[in-house]
């Protein structure tokens, strides 16, 4: 059980440095300078970084028919070439002889490799943890929301950012993206495996040690990313060695399992402190496995959608509705987080890096939350479907489109917060839905064909709003340069208005999924 938990530990490492494209805001504004792009020119990076997920099916095969820890290392290594050639050229001061046909294609190349390590973690989680796949997933799968704050915490401190100049800034994120996920990834590799045991049992100590560092942890991302964070003498470097603490905590688990084992060799020991020494124990314990599809779990009976190959998927009504609750929910909201930069520039605020912070910190806990839900649900014996989860967290990510047509700094804010909980959210509870829908045997090769409408919305979402930003920018007089709340009005408008659909059509997915 203690390797089982360190896989677990594992995971929860390469989900918070696998998120390389979410610091892209950070230094969007000093690339466009830099290269002398257009907003259009911008945007299509951003579509570049996630239309590497169109090719993410690849990652799911591999690691069907390949070791694990080949799979990490072949993603970080596409990370390292992606990111690490755009460096070259900077740092060389070559910039100007790099083509942004190369540019683009680089950018897809380490867009890819984030798809190669989610699906390890993906899968680790569910094959290690069947009876509580859900909060496995949703426990890991929320550090990803702390890649931003991670990555300018170790630019705050390394490279003194505060006095970076346009290229050192872009320079900085570009080496840390190509470094960070290879060490990680091969640090990681020699145990995040899957671990097969005789019976799954539920590990609720563990998760509920697990769960109150990841709290503790999202707070302090938090607090530390508010504008007030400088008078509560949070220096950078007191940041960065307080994420790193709390990133190193929880090996208390498989720490204090190992010492378990050495102390029980009779019996393996169960979650609240029983002993569970023979399957007929388990039995009465509510514990089993029901056939092939579904597990028995303390009374509940947890089963998995009809086992599809992914011809048979997408040939369903459920999979496109799927698809676009998605392209109408999470996607339009990385949409809004990859523009995050232009967006605070057009309203005159610099602090983006500040702003990226924040969005990252919450969408941490969004992530937190599905898994917060189902922990508190399962002990009622209670399971709310992943559907009706999604169809609640985009009403209010709804309002918060609406919210930015003030243009008051606060309101900026408190949207960017409510976007990255309800982004956060939607995206953890996906994995759990995939599965919930098209069963967990094929997950890899379909969950990356369902995440492939993020390419597609950042393709036309974002370039629809880097057109209007254009537009606007003519129409003031700029030469293309577009201030003022203006700028991004129509697009909050129809970015809303398009969320206020997906939310009918997950409710109508969560009814075809009652059904079913």
């Amino acid at each position: 059980m203690g390797h089982q938990w360190l896989s677990f530990v594992g995971t929860i490492w390469l989900q918070s440095i696998s998120a390389t494209n979410s610091n892209f805001p950070s230094y969007s504004s000093q690339l466009k300078q830099l290269l002398s792009l257009s907003q259009l020119q911008l945007n299509n990076l951003a579509f570049a970084s996630d239309s590497g997920k169109l090719f993410g099916f690849l990652s799911g095969v591999a690691a069907d028919h390949l070791p694990l820890w080949l799979v990490l290392l072949i993603g970080s290594s596409l990370g390292f070439i992606g990111y690490g050639v755009q460096y070259l050229f900077l740092v060389t001061n070559k910039v100007s002889s790099l083509p942004y046909s190369l540019l683009f294609l680089l950018t897809v190349l380490a867009g890819n490799s984030i798809c190669w390590i989610n699906t390890v973690c993906y899968m680790i989680a569910i094959q290690n943890f069947p009876l509580d796949r859900q909060l496995a997933v949703g426990l890991s799968t929320s550090y990803q929301g702390l890649s931003a704050k991670i990555y300018s915490a170790v630019v705050d401190v390394v490279f003194k950012s505060s006095s970076l100049t346009s290229i050192q800034t872009t320079t900085s994120y570009l080496l840390l993206n190509s470094i960070l996920p290879l060490v990680v990834c091969l640090i990681t590799s020699p145990f995040v495996t899957v671990v097969t045991t005789a019976r799954s049992k539920r590990l609720s100590r563990g998760f509920l040690v697990i769960f109150a560092i990841t709290i503790f942890t999202g707070t302090y991302a938090v607090i530390t990313s508010l504008e007030s964070r400088k008078r509560l003498m949070f220096t950078p470097l007191v940041i960065l060695v307080g994420m790193s603490v709390f990133l190193l905590a929880p090996l208390v688990v498989p720490l204090v399992e190992k010492l378990r084992e050495k102390m029980e060799h009779k019996c393996l020991i169960r979650s609240y402190g029983k002993k569970v020494c023979d399957e007929s124990s388990m039995e009465e314990n509510g514990l089993g496995v029901v056939n092939e599809h579904c597990v028995k779990d303390e009374g509940v009976v947890m089963c998995d959608g009809e086992e599809m190959e992914a011809k048979v998927m997408v040939k369903s009504l459920n999979f496109w509705l799927y698809f676009f609750v998605y392209l109408f929910g999470a996607t339009i909201g990385l949409v809004y987080l990859n523009n995050l930069g232009q967006i605070a520039e057009s309203r005159g605020n610099s602090n983006t890096s500040s702003l990226v912070s924040l969005a990252s910190s919450f969408g941490f806990f969004g992530r937190l939350f599905p898994c917060l839900l189902d922990y508190h649900l399962s002990r009622a014996k209670y399971k709310i479907s992943r559907p009706a989860l999604i169809a609640l967290m985009m009403v209010p990510m709804t309002g918060a489109f609406f919210l930015l047509l003030n243009g008051s700094n606060i309101c900026l804010h408190i949207s960017t917060a409510i976007i990255g909980i309800c982004t956060g959210a939607i995206s953890s509870a996906s994995v759990s839905t995939t599965a919930e829908l098209f069963g967990a045997k094929n997950f890899g090769v379909n969950h990356n064909i369902v995440v492939v409408n993020i390419p597609i919305g950042s393709f036309l979402f974002g370039d629809m709003a880097a057109f209007l930003y254009r537009k606007q920018g003519l129409a003031n007089g700029y030469n293309g340069k577009c201030m003022g709340v203006k700028c991004y009005q129509t697009s909050f408008v129809i970015w809303g208005s398009l969320c206020f659909l997906g939310t009918f059509l997950a409710i109508i997915l969560h009814s075809r999924s009652r059904k079913a």
